[in-house]
């Protein structure tokens, strides 16, 4: 079956690094452009990052460029979103996506919380 699974949140100053990881199985990951997502209690869930199949082109919620990267490894099926110079407001609950080939083939993972202490 379809599976989403991320890894790599955690709690981190002002300032620091981490590194979301997505592990996909169950569909053809490099028919997909995946996407990281977040979302904070209450709010809606809003796009941070995303990357097309082949990882050419990239697009980037403006409140996060310049200080996330989004990349992937068609051979490993994962995408990742590095994350530097991290802010409170970074603080949210990170989720994986898959998609692009229709609302039928739309994949979310679990959430990953990512907690920056100012």
């Amino acid at each position: 079956q379809v599976q989403l699974v991320e890894s790599g949140g955690g709690l981190v100053q002002a300032g620091g690094s981490l590194r979301l990881s997505c592990a996909a199985s169950g569909f053809t990951f490099s028919s997909y452009v995946m996407a990281w997502y977040r979302q904070v209690l209450g709010n809606e869930r809003e796009l941070v990052a995303a990357i097309t199949t082949s990882g050419g082109r990239t697009n980037y919620a403006d409140s996060v460029k310049g200080r996330f990267t989004i990349s992937r490894d068609n051979a490993k099926n994962t995408v990742y979103l590095q994350m530097n110079s991290l802010k409170p407001d970074d603080t949210a609950v990170y989720y994986c996506n898959a998609g692009g080939l229709g609302p039928e083939y739309d994949y979310w993972g679990q959430g990953t919380q990512v907690t920056v202490s100012s």
